[in-house]
């Protein structure tokens, strides 16, 4: 029952997540480099959240498998 629940939320958000990605180009179509750079630094900041965090994890799931092992 929550597979489907989260399968319909997902379905009924895709099209907000979309509409986000029309404005960032327009924003960047603009033509102010300012804003543009602005823009793509966020773009990596958010990209690089989540592989540091799964890094943390494997991290602390490395440590703990060696620990108990000894």
């Amino acid at each position: 029952m929550k597979r489907i629940i989260a399968f319909f939320l997902i379905l009924l958000t895709s099209e907000i997540i979309t509409a986000q990605c029309a404005m960032c180009k327009a924003v960047v179509e603009s033509g102010d480099s300012q804003i543009a750079e602005k823009l793509n630094d966020g773009i990596v900041y958010l990209m690089a959240i989540p592989y540091v965090l799964v890094s943390i994890l494997f991290y602390t799931l490395y440590r703990y498998n060696k620990r108990k092992k000894i």
